[in-house]
């Protein structure tokens, strides 16, 4: 006898998830109701309740799954074998291509990620995607490639430099293609590396 077949996704939580996705991160969490997430769901409000038991859960549910992918797009294939350059180019071009195919994904951990209505497990989750950061920092402070800053600091202005170009895409007033990611991977390198000194 064949083995059963594999069930689908539950396509109202799916509905659900993407709802809420769009509008917290058009509207954010405090203005955004249950309400208007199962209109845009097509589901009733009482349906919602069968899969999620608060607004809360609803969005932590959304945050861990947008973590989740953007931590499997910044570290898929990543060079481990590279130079520490190569592997920041890594990083830099996988952030810019999950701006791009995910905007609202993005734009929703940009407004929630520190969110006083996050549990355990959505904290947790945010952590763990910095070590590679703080780690990748850390091994290039030691071999004295970039500066001697602590790690969180490294990460800080990396990542705002690049959500700054983002943004501005956002508001159309730069265009994601190849020379600005470029341009932008190479600028935060030079404020992120030590200064090379001249032979005499």
């Amino acid at each position: 006898m064949p083995p059963p077949a594999t069930a689908p996704a539950d396509d109202k939580r799916e509905a659900i998830l993407g709802a809420a996705l769009s509008l917290f991160a058009e509207y954010g969490f405090h203005g955004t109701a249950v309400p208007q997430i199962a209109e845009r769901a097509s589901v009733g409000a009482g349906t919602i309740y069968r899969y999620f038991e608060s607004k809360e859960a609803i969005v932590n549910a959304v945050f861990q799954r947008q973590k989740s992918a953007l931590g499997a797009t910044l570290m898929g294939d990543f060079p481990y074998a590279e130079s520490g350059r190569a592997q920041f180019d890594h990083f830099v071009s996988r952030l810019f291509a999950f701006a791009k195919k995910h905007p609202a994904g993005l734009k929703f951990l940009e407004a929630h990620h520190h969110a006083p209505y996050l549990d355990e497990q959505s904290r947790a989750m945010g952590a763990r995607l910095l070590e590679p950061a703080r780690d990748f920092f850390e091994q290039q402070a030691r071999a004295r490639v970039v500066k001697k800053l602590p790690p969180e600091v490294l990460f800080s202005l990396m990542w705002g430099g690049i959500m700054g170009v983002v943004r501005s895409s956002w508001e159309g007033q730069v265009t994601l293609d190849a020379k600005t990611e470029k341009s932008t991977a190479d600028a935060l390198w030079v404020s992120a590396s030590r200064p090379r000194v001249a032979a005499p």
